[in-house]
């Protein structure tokens, strides 16, 4: 016989008390979170892996504000790898596998090389990985006869300036300047190519103190997994530097995902950090973290683009939802992932409040132009499409993805549980970070919380009525 469960409730439910606070200034708050239980976040803010959210640009961006960006899963694995180096590589003081061509390429092989990289220059390498030479955008800028070898085009070896592998940031730095040139190449003392340094990524080493780095100072970055192909898949991620792995399921308390995280467990050991969910409930969680997760994604239903909870009646409200769970962990050092729900700043500090170690944002970073999502016009205004991972848009998506496997009656009988839709454009993805870190910082100076921990401890909430919903907005004022 069905049973009923406790009241559940969602971030208008309830507001945060405020209580005697000896923190004076928001800038004496720290934000500092973690992920997992060896990724450590200033921001924690997470971009989600949806198609219409996180490819690298949105990744590289949240990345370096402090945060972290998952890589979706409807690309193909080649694709997906391509994804997850491109941030890998963006903001490095040594990059140890520069992009190559060797000579005996074109024109067309390097502009074809260049455009699926994102790279404005490439080094020419030959027998046994000796450097040759280095093409950049400004050696090819106005040729047209693609099939012209490269080494027509380049800076030879002999006219560029080198460095060993060992040198030290200072040191090219140095040399860099010196020279005036933006390339460094990493030659060894047999003149085979060991890496590169450029002048922008040693400005961008300096420029984001609060980034997100692994211990080579390279950007951080997580990859989506579904539960076919998850071994080879995560094979391929982890070999260009994936720093965490999400096993993406909608309904993450399924035997399909448990085993997936128990797989990719047995497959890697401790080398990798999972994450797993969807779930909403503590018996989720500890089935989760048994299989092997290292955090737990909770959100059945609460996103901008889902429909769960209306087709198939099934959720729990996000509020409760991670109260619950991060109770049922507590004292098991695996952090709690919020995803979905959040409308305001005021949503992340509940969400925070009530035990998340971060949140996952969809449809605020949908609109921005980071976004992969396509820019559309209506009455004047600029929106972006968005749409969930569980849309029809999206099962359509992933058939072409999978080269048309599948017939369109199965398409045609698909029950969709999220909607494509239109979202507004928000601008740059930094300036929606900022607001919402500005309200977690207000917040927690109301709570009297310097930290996340802290937050937790002295956070007491309050449930509200629909009276107090509509007191807690701009009333009997024209809004301008």
């Amino acid at each position: 016989m069905a049973r009923f469960f406790e009241d559940a409730l969602t971030y208008d439910d309830v507001l945060l008390v405020p209580r005697r606070s000896s923190v004076s200034s928001r800038s004496h708050v720290s934000t500092e979170t973690w992920l997992t239980p060896r990724i450590r976040m200033n921001v924690p803010i997470v971009s989600a892996n949806m198609d219409t959210v996180t490819e690298w640009r949105m990744a590289v961006t949240m990345a370096r504000l402090g945060g972290i960006g998952i890589i979706h899963r409807f690309l193909s694995i080649e694709d997906q790898v391509v994804e997850v180096e491109k941030v890998k590589r963006i903001e490095n003081f040594r990059i140890e596998r520069p992009y190559t061509l060797t000579p005996a390429a074109t024109l067309r092989d390097a502009r074809e090389a260049m455009r699926r990289y994102s790279v404005s220059c490439l080094l020419i390498a030959g027998a046994e990985g000796k450097l040759a030479g280095l093409l950049s955008n400004r050696d090819i800028r106005f040729e047209t006869d693609e099939r012209r070898p490269v080494t027509e085009l380049m800076t030879p070896r002999e006219r560029l300036i080198v460095a060993h592998p060992e040198i030290t940031l200072p040191e090219a730095r140095e040399l860099l300047r010196r020279h005036k040139y933006e390339k460094l190449p990493l030659v060894d003392e047999n003149g085979a190519l060991c890496g590169l340094i450029t002048s922008k990524d040693i400005v961008r080493f300096d420029e984001y103190p609060q980034a997100t780095k692994d211990e080579k100072g390279r950007l951080r970055v997580g990859a989506a997994l579904g539960v076919k192909d998850t071994l080879p898949r995560a094979e391929a991620l982890l070999a260009v530097g994936a720093d965490v792995l999400v096993v993406d399921v909608a309904h993450g308390h399924n035997e399909r995902a448990l085993a997936a995280i128990s797989a990719l467990r047995a497959r890697f050991g401790s080398s990798v950090q999972i994450i797993g969910g969807n779930i909403a409930t503590p018996s989720g969680a500890r089935d989760l973290v048994s299989a092997g997760a290292d955090a737990v994604k909770v959100g059945i239903g609460p996103g901008t683009t889902c429909t769960t909870r209306i087709v198939a009646g099934v959720g729990v409200p996000q509020l409760t939802a991670v109260l619950r769970v991060a109770e049922a962990l507590a004292g098991t050092n695996i952090p709690v992932i919020a995803d979905g729900g959040i409308r305001y700043p005021g949503d992340l500090t509940k969400a925070m409040a009530a035990g998340a170690g971060s949140v996952m944002l969809g449809g605020l970073l949908a609109g921005t132009d980071e976004s992969p999502g396509v820019t559309v016009m209506r009455n004047g205004r600029k929106y972006k499409i968005a749409r969930g991972m569980a849309s029809l848009g999206a099962a359509a998506g992933r058939r072409a993805g999978d080269g048309g496997g599948g017939s369109d009656e199965e398409l045609s009988h698909y029950v969709a549980e999220g909607i494509e839709a239109a979202v507004p454009y928000r601008g740059k993805a930094e300036e929606v970070v900022e607001q919402l870190m500005g309200g977690l910082r207000s917040g927690m100076s109301y709570c009297n919380a310097r930290t996340i921990g802290e937050l937790q401890a002295n956070a007491g909430f309050v449930r509200i009525t629909d009276a107090g919903r509509k007191e807690s907005l701009p009333h009997d004022v024209e809004v301008l």
